[in-house]
């Protein structure tokens, strides 16, 4: 068992001048001081990587920065899944005895960091580099081949994708953070820019500057109560070619096995933090998990089954389609709203009091996913 004591988030969107180790000071100095702990008292590091900041050696560049000295430290790569992993694995080294404090930061400038051009090269590259990249795929068009199948297979609509978009925006609107905060409507989503058929503009998420950390810890270092019960992996496949299906991945296998692990079932779960880095990524995980049938997630999120007063709410920060994606801090905002959701201090985003959070991401193309399950601690 691990607890989750504190957690830190900047806002995301343009921080002109912050660099990566900026925005990760930043959101890791709000960690601590939830955590109530002290620098010297984080004798484990964890951190992902950064594109516009591509050290060989982030965590330990990191610990010299921040000025701490942990006996462990580790940098970890598993795109979109890279946060949610370093939360499996910092709840087991606490567990295994190997550390106290784990302190897990990421954060990126990637917004102002780069150029476009440089930014949708990058994320390019996670494609095969003989099949894939020299035929010009993006990012988004690997998600624009798997829509295309999944709403040939389960009849989903550009209309049920465009519900998923308005529903993050309407979270959004209440999180002073948030990237964007201006409402939309699904007229608006299938009327924006066409990206990658059939995904528009406004299916896709933001670039972003920001950070997020958390600290998982031993034992329980301030009042917030929530601790790690299930954590799992899944990983069917690295490139869309050589993917097994394109309508089945891991999410089902890692959900599965974390609520084993945890000792509970789906319908215990009353508030979700799904991945969403396109409305078809959080489409496909939130039917392949089972909180919604396939083919009726843009339904049910059209009639408030995922809103704050809803059955599970979920993403209720905005996730990454409004609250913004700054590379492997993007998902550690979902984790950092699930923690003060599950310990009321959500403010007017507060839905009701949750006990039992399913989180999972997803990195590539739906290729790694990581699964976690948290309850709250009286």
């Amino acid at each position: 068992m691990s607890w989750i004591t504190g957690v830190g988030l900047t806002p995301f969107g343009k921080h002109p001048g912050r660099s990566t180790l900026d925005l990760m000071s930043e959101a890791a100095t709000g960690a601590l001081a939830d955590a109530h702990l002290e620098r010297r008292q984080i004798d484990g590091l964890l951190t992902g990587y950064s594109t516009t900041f591509p050290h060989l050696m982030l965590s330990t560049l990191f610990a010299e920065h921040f000025g701490i000295v942990p006996s462990y430290a580790h940098a970890i790569q598993l795109g979109g899944a890279t946060g949610f992993g370093m939360v499996m694995l910092a709840h087991h080294l606490v567990e295994a005895g190997l550390a106290e404090n784990v302190l897990v930061v990421a954060g990126e400038n990637r917004l102002t960091g780069q150029s476009r051009d440089s930014a949708v090269q990058t994320l390019a590259q996670v494609g095969h580099p003989v099949y894939e990249v020299p035929l010009g795929a993006t990012i988004p068009a690997y998600y624009g081949l798997v829509a295309s199948r999944y709403m040939h297979e389960y009849g989903t609509t550009e209309q049920d994708f465009a519900a998923l978009a308005v529903l993050m925006r309407s979270h959004a609107v209440r999180h002073p953070g948030a990237q964007f905060r201006e409402p939309i409507t699904e007229a608006d989503v299938l009327a924006s820019k066409p990206v990658a058929s059939p995904l528009k503009l406004l299916d896709c998420c933001p670039v972003s500057d920001g950070g997020a950390a958390f600290v998982v810890s031993r034992h329980r270092t301030s009042d917030h109560g929530v601790r790690i019960v299930g954590t799992a992996q899944a990983h069917t496949h690295q490139h869309v070619s050589a993917a097994p299906s394109l309508t089945s991945f891991g999410a089902a296998d890692s959900s599965r096995a974390a609520m084993k692990a945890a000792g509970v079932a789906l319908a215990d779960v009353d508030y979700a933090a799904i991945y969403d880095s396109f409305t078809i990524t959080v489409t496909i995980l939130l039917e392949e998990i089972g909180l919604a049938p396939r083919g009726a997630a843009g339904r049910m999120a059209r009639d408030g089954h995922f809103s704050k007063t809803g059955k599970v709410p979920l993403n209720l920060h905005g996730g990454l389609l409004s609250y913004g994606h700054c590379g492997v801090g993007g998902a550690m905002a979902h984790l950092v709203e699930m923690h003060l959701q599950l310990t009321g201090r959500a403010g007017d985003r507060q839905a009701g009091s949750p006990k039992l959070a399913l989180l999972h991401g997803d990195g590539g193309v739906l290729s790694s996913h990581v699964s976690l399950v948290a309850e709250r601690v009286q």
